[in-house]
């Protein structure tokens, strides 16, 4: 579950505290939580929480350069042990060799810090253009990603998606280490799939989904763990009406629909073992 989506969660108009966020998420059957490194005065609640409820952990981070990660990297193992590192890279006009050239110093500083990177693909960032997204999957072996296809739908107006679309989706799947659940309309970023998940776009990101857990398990070894996080935004990222001037009124409810895709996540799992 993404901590991230957890933002203004609760009931009764007033927000779950940590520790209430903690419980939901566990009783409601996720593995773990993606979100950021605590500060130093909550380290200790989220290390004791994360241990009382059973939860893996995973930290985002939003590097410029290899030196910024090597920071990050410090503030990490300054909390405690991570599972992995989400990167989004936040050099949206630095391409071609010089896009390699960073995306491989990333690797090898995360390499030689024992934690596993995964680069999300992501507007705003090193991987936002999907043609040069491959490139880089082409030409750098190492390359593992986050996929988070809902950037490419809405940046590329995907109301349909064409075959040559498909091939460069298709292509980044071949290197999925995570995967991130939101679906998009080719207009918005973010939408809602229905109580029941039957938007029109779900069942290509379903597809999506189940193509890049088939290649991950293709090179799975025993004990290997598939990072599938629910992650749906608070606004800007949700749709909202303005109720008045201070209020704003999402359109849909980021909790219920966080289940939706944790359940079809599992299911999809199943059919494809």
């Amino acid at each position: 579950m993404s901590w991230w989506t957890m933002n203004g969660l609760g009931e009764g108009g007033r927000e779950w505290s940590i520790e209430e966020k903690f419980r939901h998420i566990a009783e409601a059957g996720f593995d773990g939580i993606n979100g950021f490194v605590p500060l130093p005065e909550e380290a200790a609640v989220w290390r004791r929480l994360l241990a009382q409820y059973g939860l893996s952990f995973s930290v985002n981070a939003y590097p410029r350069t290899s030196a910024d990660l090597i920071n990050f990297i410090g503030k990490v193992k300054s909390y405690g042990p991570v599972s992995f590192i989400n990167a989004q890279v936040l050099t949206p006009f630095l391409i071609d060799q010089d896009a390699e050239a960073l995306l491989t110093n990333l690797h090898t500083v995360s390499s030689e810090a024992g934690i596993p990177l995964f680069i999300e693909t992501h507007r705003g960032t090193i991987t936002q253009d999907l043609i040069r997204t491959v490139q880089y999957v082409n030409r750098l072996d190492f390359l593992r990603l986050t996929i988070d296809f809902s950037h490419y739908v809405v940046a590329g107006e995907m109301h349909t998606i064409s075959d040559e679309a498909e091939d460069h989706l298709q292509a980044l799947l071949a290197r999925t280490s995570s995967i991130h659940a939101r679906v998009s309309n080719g207009e918005q970023i973010q939408v809602n799939v229905g109580d029941d998940g039957g938007h029109r776009m779900m069942s290509h990101f379903e597809r999506w989904w189940a193509s890049g857990m088939r290649h991950w398990l293709q090179a799975a070894n025993p004990g290997d763990v598939f990072p599938f996080v629910c992650e749906l935004g608070p606004a800007p990222y949700a749709i909202t009406i303005d109720e008045h001037a201070e209020r704003k009124i999402e359109l849909s409810d980021r909790w219920s629909q966080s289940l939706l895709f944790a359940e079809r996540a599992r299911t999809i799992w199943k059919q494809i073992q």
